[in-house]
């Protein structure tokens, strides 16, 4: 049976096209980038050229991008780094509906002593600036609001908000794992002063990001060590990573309109089938808003892990919300932020594309989904036979 790959916001495939660029540093070109002989100098080279890959990619300048393990070790350096470099001021300002590699940093924050204010979103899952602009105050240290949620894919205004609080005086950092390589980021024209992305996300190997760091912006070192990265992240370069990384970003740069015209296309037609084919379905989040790739969508009155379990057996793969929080029996805490009636919340269904989705696969799933809703409808107790 083909397998349907739906869960794009959990992981994506890493592209052919990184794979054949990286191979050959497993076992050509292994050499320590820090060595002073030519093996490794060259190797030094391909990393150089692989931060100018990223830099372009998000308008950044290519002394700005400091390469990590990944999204959750830029969001802590980015969170922890500015509290460092900040150590008179203790607050932070955050959202009820962060990712938890944000969310769980600012809630260990309050066992230290730390002030932490977490906004609240609307039923569509957007975000008031006014709540945000009254809790500004000389005490904020930092502001840290994702660019765009990973489990109903809305966008928040991130350009006003970095206006808005770094005219303030304060640091701005943003998560912008979901974002890169899906829509347009131009950091050249921003007032963002730190964005986290990782690699995973935009078919590049798990195990390698980025923090952006904006030329000027106080942060002190979250790994301490060695001289890499312009001594801001020590430790030996994972030069597979970085080049795939390069790679994959240079390739999400030329598929930005493919991202935003076809998958988006196939993101709607599948969308508005299930809505219409299902009954007591409910598009969670901003229609207007959204991540060209994701739909986030309730069943009332079906465990959306018994959803995920039928569309297994069909061969699809999709997500009940985030993948660092699968396993768990509570309902999704983006969901719940947003007020969503916890019958619907516990039946929550993510579909999120790729480029490598085709019209083919969408139809099947269309096809499918009726058969699973209904099916699960009839064993639901809850439900009037």
């Amino acid at each position: 049976m083909k397998t349907i790959y739906f869960d794009n916001n959990a992981t994506t495939k890493v592209a052919d096209e990184v794979f054949a660029e990286i191979s050959r540093y497993f076992t050509e070109f292994y050499g320590n980038p820090s060595s002073m002989h030519t093996f490794g100098g060259r190797i030094g080279r391909d990393i150089r050229n692989a931060r100018e890959q990223v830099a372009a990619l998000i308008g950044a300048d290519p002394s700005e991008i400091v390469f990590t393990s990944g999204g959750t070790e830029s969001d802590s350096a980015a969170i922890h780094g500015t509290l460092a470099a900040c150590p008179n001021r203790r607050k932070v300002i955050t959202t009820r509906v962060e990712h938890p590699a944000v969310l769980a940093v600012c809630r260990d924050l309050e066992n230290h002593g730390y002030s932490v204010i977490e906004l609240p979103v609307d039923k569509l899952g957007r975000l008031d600036i006014g709540q945000l602009e009254e809790n500004l105050d000389d005490d904020t240290a930092l502001v840290t609001i994702m660019y765009a949620n990973n489990e109903t894919g809305v966008v928040f205004p991130i350009e006003k908000i970095a206006e808005l609080v770094t005219s303030r005086n304060v640091i701005f950092h943003t998560d912008a794992v979901q974002a890169v390589g899906k829509i347009p980021v131009d950091l050249s024209r921003s007032r963002i002063d730190l964005l986290s992305l990782s690699g995973h996300k935009l078919h590049a190997p798990k195990g390698v990001g980025v923090l952006y760091v904006r030329k000027g912006t106080r942060l002190s070192p979250f790994m301490l060590g060695g001289h890499q990265e312009a001594g801001r992240r020590a430790g030996t370069e994972n030069v597979p990573g970085i080049v795939g990384l390069g790679k994959a970003c240079e390739m999400a740069g030329s598929n930005i309109e493919d991202e935003n015209g076809r998958v988006r296309a196939l993101r709607d037609r599948l969308e508005k089938a299930i809505l219409e084919k299902c009954l007591d379905a409910r598009l969670n989040g901003d229609p207007d808003s959204r991540l060209p790739n994701t739909t986030n969508i309730s069943f009332e009155y079906i465990e959306g892990e018994a959803i995920l379990l039928m569309l297994d057996k069909y061969g699809i793969c999709a997500s009940s919300g985030s993948a660092c929080t699968s396993g768990s029996l509570e309902p999704s805490h983006v969901l719940r932020a947003m007020g969503i009636p916890f019958t619907a919340a516990h039946g929550s269904i993510r579909f999120s594309l790729s480029r490598y989705n085709t019209q083919e696969e969408v139809d099947y799933t269309i096809e499918v989904m009726p058969k699973i809703v209904n099916h699960l409808r009839n064993l639901s107790p809850f439900v009037h036979k």
